[in-house]
């Protein structure tokens, strides 16, 4: 295998790596601590999170990982490597659809819904929570299975 595609598939498996981790902080306990909390001010934390979330630490993981992946997959669809090459397609199948589409289809249009009431709302902002939580956190789960089973799909298009 080319050099400079183990240098791709290394990094491939540390982004998804690190982007499943980050879903499943939020699937496994952010979102739960943040539940505990009156639901305006859940509301009110979660969209402070939202802002600070689309900046370039975690934007650069789940887009720049998004990029090396779809490389990967036109790579492993002009023919090389041999071995690799049905790992890296379904890693990257599954990752640009299950994280990259989820995130855009799904979770990014209910941040946009809870960041719509009035600051000092509290009511709209107690209503908003109660319809952003179950949807969001579901389709979050999604996104954190599917990055991990594209970090594994990586894992063994280098191994296999």
């Amino acid at each position: 295998m080319p050099a400079y595609l183990e240098v791709l598939l290394v990094v491939a498996i540390l982004g998804t790596g690190i982007v499943a981790g980050v879903f499943f902080a939020f699937s496994g306990f952010v979102t739960q601590g943040i539940g505990r909390l009156p639901a305006a001010d859940a509301a009110r934390a979660m969209r402070e999170i939202n802002v600070t979330a689309v900046r370039a630490p975690l934007m650069l993981a789940i887009f720049g990982t998004a990029l090396v992946v779809a490389v990967l997959a036109v790579i492993a669809f002009l023919g090389e490597p041999e071995g690799a090459t049905w790992w890296s397609i379904g890693g990257a199948a599954i990752y640009l659809i299950g994280v990259v589409g989820v995130t855009g289809g799904a979770n990014v249009p209910r941040n946009n819904r809870l960041a719509a009431p009035a600051e000092t709302d509290a009511t709209a902002l107690a209503a908003a929570w109660q319809a952003f939580r179950p949807g969001w956190l579901a389709w979050n789960h999604v996104r954190t299975v599917t990055s991990a089973a594209a970090c594994l799909a990586f894992v063994l298009a280098v191994v296999g």
